[in-house]
């Protein structure tokens, strides 16, 4: 028997919004829609991609149906090219085309890049309208929680967005059982992410527990979502906007988007990407009196076999210039996260490119076959 659903709360005042985590929620989506004030007049619009799609968009579609609602919907290629100013325009003529109205929603059926595309859609389509977050990966439980939806620029990742809060995110942890492995370990590095930025006991949990979250077992599973979930929720309802705290949840951020850009979008995973950029923030957090630093948070991202060094042909100064167009990049200045301790950050704007440099340069080092 499955267990009982377990909802959180993202605090907004007015625009609160629950998380739903559980088994089998996909079936009773009409329900959790009408609950959380989604109307059944107008039509909705269900955006997936060709990987999730074929497994999940007829089920959600014929509960949506049954439960009364109007369900239509479009799939897009999987990948980070989909976040393209070319494929919005294609969702926001379809949605043009189909009669969304004011009273309408967009489903997001996906992982985190369907999440941002179809937020995207959402929060400028008649000026913003209701948007649901359906993940479908491990990953999307930081990406589908906050109102952080964008497309991205040839030049820099997610340049293009708005803030547009979710009516609700309807996790079925049941999706997840279908990832690839390398989608499954870049999943769970925005999972230990949240553990690294605010709870010791909780990254070192996911270190502990790295075997069975690598074979998906579903109390695992379960309780790293549920955790992470509950982490980026308390700093979502203290700094909605990205004023000061939740710049904190970008630990790994400024590098990884550049090595992201640079590399060509699809070489690295997010995750991956994020993971070596976690490696240099401990690199510099070292740099800065955090001793032993590096080695704690390199173990624990190797427990869930996550990259944590740079390949040689991804150039040095490629990477400092992509950074700088980067939308951390303020008064002429990277901002950094970084780590003070295993679950403790300071927000740094006085990080000298010298230092990044160098912090780049012994990644790719480490990385060489000795």
């Amino acid at each position: 028997m499955a267990e009982t659903p377990k909802t959180l709360t993202v605090e907004l005042g007015e625009r609160s919004y629950p998380i739903v985590i559980g088994e089998g929620l996909l079936a009773n989506a009409a329900e959790y829609l009408r609950l959380a004030g989604v109307p059944d007049k107008s039509p909705l619009l269900i955006v997936t991609d060709d990987n999730a799609g074929p497994l999940y968009l007829a089920k959600l579609t014929e509960a949506l149906t049954a439960g009364g609602y109007r369900a239509l919907s479009a799939v897009v290629p999987h990948g980070e090219p989909s976040k393209s100013l070319d494929v919005y325009n294609d969702l926001i003529t379809r949605a043009i085309e189909e009669g969304l109205d004011r009273s309408s929603a967009i489903l997001a059926l996906g992982g985190g890049v369907i999440g941002d595309l179809a937020g995207f859609v959402a929060g400028t389509y008649m000026r913003g309208i209701r948007f649901v977050q359906v993940p479908t990966t491990i990953l999307a439980h930081d990406s589908s929680v906050g109102g952080k939806v964008a497309v991205n620029h040839p030049l820099a990742k997610n340049m293009i967005g708005v803030f547009h809060q979710p009516e609700l995110v309807l996790y079925d942890v049941e999706t997840l059982k279908s990832l690839p492995p390398r989608e499954v370990r870049a999943g769970l590095a925005e999972m230990v992410k949240h553990g690294l930025i605010w709870d010791k006991a909780f990254a070192e949990w996911c270190r502990a527990n790295a075997g069975r979250l690598l074979a998906l077992d579903s109390e695992a599973l379960a309780y790293g979502l549920e955790q992470g979930c509950a982490i980026k929720a308390r700093i979502v309802s203290r700094d909605e906007r990205e004023n000061d705290l939740r710049a904190i949840l970008n630990l790994g951020h400024t590098l990884g988007h550049a090595i992201e850009a640079v590399a060509g979008y699809g070489r690295f995973l997010h995750g991956e990407a994020i993971s070596i950029g976690m490696a240099a923030a401990a690199l510099i957090g070292e740099e800065r009196g955090a001793a032993g630093l590096h080695a704690e948070t390199v173990s624990m991202l190797e427990a869930l076999e996550l990259p944590v060094t740079l390949p040689a042909d991804i150039g040095t100064e490629a990477l400092m210039d992509a950074m700088q167009r980067d939308k951390k990049f303020r008064e002429g200045r990277m901002i950094f996260i970084v780590p003070l301790a295993v679950g403790r950050v300071e927000i740094a704007s006085d990080v000298d490119a010298d230092t990044v440099r160098s912090v780049i340069e012994r990644l790719k080092r480490s990385g060489e076959p000795s």
